[in-house]
C-alpha cells in the first residue's frame, strides 16, 4: 500500500512532463498562426500583443490568390504529387515486402540486403542520375517527373517486410489449402492485417514528399508545375520579404496538411513502428 502513493506521484509527474513537452512543441506553431492573423505589413508583435484584437483572415485570401504568386496552384500540385506518391509507393513497397517476407526464392536475403544497403546512400547522391533519366525520358517539368522517382522506397519495403514477417505463416498455408493464390493472400489477408504499418509508411511518405524541396526544384521550370515548398521559396518576395504576417500565413498553409495527416494517423505511428521492429 505504501507504494501506491508513490506510483500515483510518478504518474502525475510523468503526465505533467508530457503536457509541458507538448506545450513547448506546439508553441512555435501557435505563434505562427497568431502572427498570421495580424494586419499585413505589421511588425512581429510582442508576446503581450500576440493575440490580435481583430484577426485578419483576409491574409489567407491574399496568399492563396495572389496573381503574382499562385499559391493555390502550388498547393494542388503538392497535394496531387503527395497522394500519387503515397499510393504508388504503398503498392510497390507492399508487394516487394510480401515477396521478401512470405515467398521463398533463391537470393531472397541477398535482395533484401541490397534494399537495406541502399538506405545508406543520401538522397542527394541520387538526384543527378535521376535527373538525367528524367531528362532522357522527356519528363522534365511534368507530373511524371515529380511522381515516378518517389514511388520506390527501400525504407517502406523494410518497414512493411518486418511487419509481414510477424504474421503467422499458418494463415497463408491455410489459405493456400483453400485454393487461394499469392495475390489473394496478399490482398485479402496480409494487407488488412497490415493497416498499422501501411498507415505509418504512408504518413512518412506523405511528410517526405510534401516537404521535399530539392527534387521538385531540379525537375520543374515553369511556375505552373512548382510545388508548394519550391514555389513559396522562389516567389516569396512577391508578397514582401519582410511582410511577416503574410510570411507566417504561407507557412501555415504549408503546415496544415502535415498536421491534419499526423492527427488522423497518430494512433498508428507507435503501433506500426513497434510492430515493424518486432523481427
Amino acid at each position: 500500500m505504501r507504494d501506491k502513493p508513490l506510483e500515483i506521484l510518478k504518474g502525475t509527474l510523468a503526465h505533467m512532463a508530457l503536457i509541458g513537452l507538448a506545450i513547448a512543441l506546439m508553441a512555435p506553431f501557435v505563434w505562427m498562426v497568431l502572427v498570421s492573423l495580424h494586419p499585413s505589413r505589421s511588425p512581429i508583435p510582442d508576446i503581450g500583443k500576440l493575440v490580435p484584437s481583430q484577426p485578419e483572415w483576409d491574409n489567407y485570401r491574399k496568399v492563396l490568390f495572389n496573381p503574382a504568386m499562385p499559391v493555390a496552384r502550388f498547393f494542388w500540385n503538392s497535394l496531387i504529387v503527395a497522394i500519387a506518391v503515397v499510393l504508388g509507393q504503398l503498392f510497390t513497397a507492399s508487394m516487394a515486402a510480401y515477396a521478401l517476407a512470405r515467398l521463398n526464392f533463391k537470393g531472397r536475403e541477398t535482395v533484401f540486403s541490397l534494399f537495406v544497403g541502399s538506405m545508406m546512400f543520401a538522397g542527394l547522391v541520387l538526384q543527378i542520375p535521376v535527373y538525367l533519366l528524367i531528362r532522357s525520358f522527356g519528363w522534365l517539368d511534368s507530373y511524371a517527373a515529380l511522381i515516378v522517382p518517389g514511388i520506390g522506397s527501400a525504407f517502406s519495403v523494410f518497414l512493411l517486410r518486418q511487419f509481414f514477417l510477424s504474421i503467422p505463416m499458418e494463415l497463408s498455408e491455410a489459405a493456400r489449402l483453400d485454393g487461394a493464390t499469392d495475390f489473394q493472400i496478399y490482398s485479402r489477408i496480409i494487407l488488412p492485417l497490415g493497416k498499422a504499418s501501411l498507415a505509418t509508411a504512408g504518413a512518412f511518405t506523405f511528410f517526405g514528399t510534401w516537404t521535399d524541396f530539392f527534387g521538385p526544384m531540379l525537375v520543374t521550370n515553369s511556375t505552373e508545375m512548382r510545388t508548394l515548398e519550391v514555389g513559396l521559396s522562389v516567389y516569396k518576395n512577391s508578397y514582401g520579404g519582410t511582410n511577416w504576417p503574410l510570411q507566417m500565413t504561407a507557412a501555415v498553409v504549408v503546415m496544415i496538411p502535415l498536421v491534419a495527416v499526423f492527427l488522423a494517423l497518430q494512433r498508428y505511428f507507435v503501433r506500426g513502428v513497434l510492430l515493424g521492429a518486432g523481427k
